[in-house]
């Protein structure tokens, strides 16, 4: 249980350090940073911009999870055919996050329209601007959120919880800098780079068990093979 979990949070913390996403949460970063005159509007600002992601991946996460779990006979069907599609997805998952297989056509929403969308809802804007780029998906975070997160979260049976881990794992990061910018606002610059160190091994060593574990899957629930 406390495994799964950890993976729901990784698979959000990875997905909002990703390229993509990573653009948007800058944008968050931005926008957040301009009321950097005021600690406690940034940290508020950090929070509901976390928040706003969590509800809108746990309202799509609800949606598709119980949508697929109030089919008759989705269990039966999932106890025995969830771990043979598991393996190929994983390793397409894998080889998205290594970069061999791109989706140009996935694109993300206009982030100076968003910012200036936040900015006319005043505080309530980084909550607002949670949502709008959350439903952003580009290849990474729909392949770690529908390829990943959501059979975990099927495979399980939860609707809320581990939706709710994703999201605050995809909005943690722009926290962190939101008390950075709060208190030493110089840092900033240093942590970002950090960040984009770690995220290009982070995904690179994640792409990597993704792919071993899928071939895994495949070779003995998909074609049947023992060991």
């Amino acid at each position: 249980m406390l495994l799964s979990l950890g993976l729901a949070l990784w698979l959000g913390i990875l997905t909002s350090i990703s390229p993509c996403p990573l653009a948007t949460n800058i944008a968050a970063i931005s926008f957040i940073g301009r009321q950097v005159e005021s600690t406690r509007h940034v940290l508020i600002s950090g929070l509901l911009y976390t928040l706003g992601r969590m509800f809108a991946y746990v309202a799509i996460g609800a949606i598709v999870v119980a949508g697929i779990l109030s089919i008759p006979g989705t269990a039966d069907f999932l106890q025995n055919y969830l771990n043979k599609f598991l393996g190929p997805v994983l390793i397409i998952i894998g080889l998205v996050l290594l970069n061999v297989i791109t989706a140009a056509w996935m694109g993300s929403f206009g982030l100076g329209k968003a910012q200036s969308f936040g900015e006319r809802h005043g505080i309530w804007g980084a909550g607002l601007l949670g949502i709008i780029f959350a439903l952003s998906f580009c290849p990474v975070s729909a392949a770690l959120f529908f390829g990943s997160l959501i059979p975990l979260a099927v495979g399980v049976g939860s609707v809320i919880v581990y939706p709710s881990i994703y999201g605050i794992g995809t909005g943690l990061p722009v926290i962190i800098f939101a008390f950075i910018i709060a208190f030493s606002a110089g840092a900033v610059g240093r942590a970002y780079d950090k960040l984009r160190l770690f995220e290009k091994w982070a995904r690179r060593v994640t792409g990597a068990v993704f792919i071993l574990v899928g071939i895994y899957y495949t070779i003995t629930y998909t074609f049947g093979a023992t060991f």
